[in-house]
């Protein structure tokens, strides 16, 4: 099970309207959003699961699953079940707002 911190568990979706610097801002599903053309998102389960949420076809997520794991003050690697992977590290975490930068599993950025 992943060593971290348990704000982090639920479904964010990608705020991009505040993005900054390199970084991706997340709010929870339930955040009062601006209208926009599909919103991706990001689920994080204490079992250590992982929901990948794209914008795909008419502007809906498709859920791609996968795993995660963090360890201490470590980023956070990521898995899908297609084989992707990739790092993301926590800028940012505090009740209604995640912050991430996310890199490739190979240091690249993403």
């Amino acid at each position: 099970m992943p060593d971290t911190d348990d704000r982090l568990h639920g479904r964010w979706m990608h705020s991009f309207e505040e993005d900054h610097e390199g970084v991706e801002v997340y709010r929870p599903s339930g955040h009062p959003f601006p209208p926009a053309r599909g919103r991706a998102g990001i689920e994080f389960h204490p079992d250590g699961t992982f929901v990948d949420l794209p914008v795909g076809r008419g502007d809906a997520n498709e859920a791609r699953p996968g795993r995660w794991r963090q360890g201490p003050q470590g980023p956070i690697d990521v898995r899908t079940a297609a084989g992707d992977r990739q790092v993301m590290e926590v800028v940012r975490l505090e009740p209604g707002r995640l912050e991430v930068r996310r890199g490739r599993a190979d240091g690249g950025e993403g």
